[in-house]
């Protein structure tokens, strides 16, 4: 067995440190204040009020017998295992959110909290939307996920430039008519 060299050692060191930042960073979420208000307030109540309830389900189950053959007692605990699952995914996104300080985004392109007001080139059809966080997005009114493919094909772009939008129905070209901060 050949031992390593201390420049091999370091390099694995520096690489996997390298790995774990980019980790890291790529589980960054972006939120407005609000965002992460409203996303503490629904952990919050998922651990104070929904995991009681499931406890309390899963004793109750537990109470009337036969575990082996207890439907109820299964779907509890399943429902248990989802609602932790929501819980730890809930936790890491708190863990990681940075706040969108809005005074400091830059209009001269599309980015994260502006609001884009785009024509769809093909039918003429003007929308705006407010490009958000995943966990904040909301069509109904007018915020879409950076993530999404509207949202992701418009980052970065400017006023009068076209983004070409990957859809189910082929391509889409939209024109990025106006960018404005998002209030």
């Amino acid at each position: 067995m050949r031992k390593a060299s201390p420049v091999e050692g370091e390099v694995f060191r520096v690489n996997y440190t390298l790995l774990l930042v980019l980790f890291v960073m790529a589980n960054i979420t972006y939120l407005t204040e609000e965002g992460l208000k409203r996303l503490q307030d629904e952990l919050h109540q998922l651990k104070s009020v929904e995991r009681p309830n499931i406890s309390k389900q899963i004793a109750e189950a537990r109470d009337k017998g036969d575990l082996s053959e207890n439907a109820e007692y299964d779907a509890a605990k399943d429902a248990q295992g989802l609602l932790e699952l929501k819980i730890s995914k809930m936790e890491a996104i708190v863990a990681s959110v940075r706040i969108i300080d809005e005074t400091k985004i830059d209009t001269s392109h599309v980015s994260v909290m502006c609001k884009v007001k785009i024509k769809n080139l093909k039918n003429n059809a003007e929308m705006s939307y407010v490009l958000v966080a995943e966990t904040e997005a909301d069509l109904k009114s007018g915020k879409i996920s950076v993530s999404s493919p509207i949202g992701h094909g418009l980052l970065g772009k400017k006023v009068g430039e076209i983004a070409d939008i990957s859809t189910p129905g082929g391509v889409v070209k939209f024109e990025v008519l106006n960018i404005s901060l998002a209030n």
